[in-house]
Parts: structure tokens; C-alpha cells; sequence
């Protein structure tokens, strides 16, 4: 009996096609890792967004960094749980050059939004992103012109329920980063062209 050895091997039977998810998913985990390994402190420096003075250049850098931090694995699985299911979907229709980009405004537009209006709370994790791709899911394929119904459901659903959750809840979740994250979400969906869907 002869064994196809290529058949075997890991590249033969899994597919690798979302480059960004991908790696947004292991750097993330990287951090996490270096977060143990340096008992909180790579994330303080790095990987959490907080106001600090604008003369430290980290100061800039944490505002687009914080999406990759955890408090630790549940709170990372969590957001790679959703971030795997639909980060492959969002890539596949926008391309990964335009989610790479939609994910560094994302995470521009919820760093600066923690800044501005809870400046004295520590912000970290990809919940800002996963919300983003929540509304992209949604608002993908739609036709020109059009809002899809969808989008619109969706929106009500998880958007109510988070700013509600802001203003009756007091807990350790960032609304705010769901919040503006949705809104990224829809407005890169609205303004951003994906690749049409092929017909059978």
C-alpha cells in the first residue's frame, strides 16, 4: 500500500485563507502569552489604552494596540470565538488589505472614544473589532443603494442592548468600544466595495 504523504500533511486539508483573522487572532494570543510571561506589564505598556501624557510616544501607539490585549484567556476566547467564525467571511468579501485597514480605523476610532469619554478607566480587547464585524456581516451583499434589512435588525438588536447595558449597567465591559465599533462597522460597510458575489 503506497501512502500519499502530501495528502497527510497539514496544508493539504487546511485551508489558509484569511490571512488577517488569522494573524489578528495569534498576535493576539502572543500578547496574552507575553501578558503572563511578564506578569501584566507588556499589557500596561502596550496592549491597554488609558490616558497618559502625550509627550510618551506609547501613548499613540496603545491607542491602536489596546484591540490586541486580554485580561486574560476566557476574555480572549470569548472575542476569537466570534472573531473566527466571521473574520473569514468579512475577508473573503472586502479582501484582506481593506479589512487589515478597517481594523486599525476600528481600532483608532474606539481607542480615541475611551480617551475622550472614560479617561479614567484602562481599556483593553477585540470587542470593538468583533462588533465592527458583527455590522459587516450584515451590511455585506447588499444592493446598491439600498439598506439591508438585516443590517437594520441587527443593529436595533446588538447596539440597543449595549447602550442600554451603558446606561443601566455598571460592570467591566466597554460599551463604548461595542458601540463605536458598530458604528465603524456600518459606515466602513456603507462606504467600503466588496467583491460580488458570483452567481450559480
Amino acid at each position: 500500500m503506497k501512502i500519499d504523504w502530501k495528502k497527510l500533511s497539514p496544508a493539504h486539508w487546511v485551508e489558509l485563507s484569511s490571512p488577517v483573522t488569522l494573524g489578528f487572532a495569534g498576535v493576539s494570543l502572543f500578547a496574552l502569552a507575553l501578558d503572563w510571561l511578564t506578569g501584566g506589564a507588556s499589557t500596561r505598556v502596550l496592549f491597554s489604552v488609558y490616558r497618559a501624557s502625550p509627550a510618551d510616544p506609547l501613548t499613540y501607539v496603545r491607542v491602536f494596540l489596546h484591540v490586541l490585549g486580554h485580561a486574560g484567556f476566557v476574555h480572549y476566547a470569548s472575542n476569537m470565538a466570534l472573531l473566527l467564525v466571521l473574520g473569514p467571511l468579512v475577508e473573503r468579501y472586502y479582501g484582506s488589505l481593506q479589512l487589515l485597514w478597517m481594523m486599525a480605523v476600528t481600532a483608532l476610532v474606539t481607542g480615541l472614544a475611551h480617551l475622550l469619554l472614560s479617561p479614567s478607566a484602562v481599556a483593553l480587547g477585540a470587542s470593538g473589532i468583533v462588533f465592527m464585524l458583527i455590522m459587516l456581516s450584515a451590511i455585506s451583499g447588499r444592493s446598491s443603494g439600498k439598506v439591508p434589512l438585516t443590517l437594520v435588525l441587527v443593529a436595533m438588536i446588538y447596539l440597543g442592548q449595549e447602550l442600554a447595558g451603558g446606561l443601566f449597567q455598571r460592570d467591566n465591559i466597554s460599551q463604548l468600544a461595542h458601540v463605536f465599533g458598530g458604528l465603524c462597522g456600518i459606515v466602513l460597510g456603507m462606504i467600503s466595495k466588496g467583491k460580488p458575489e458570483k452567481r450559480a
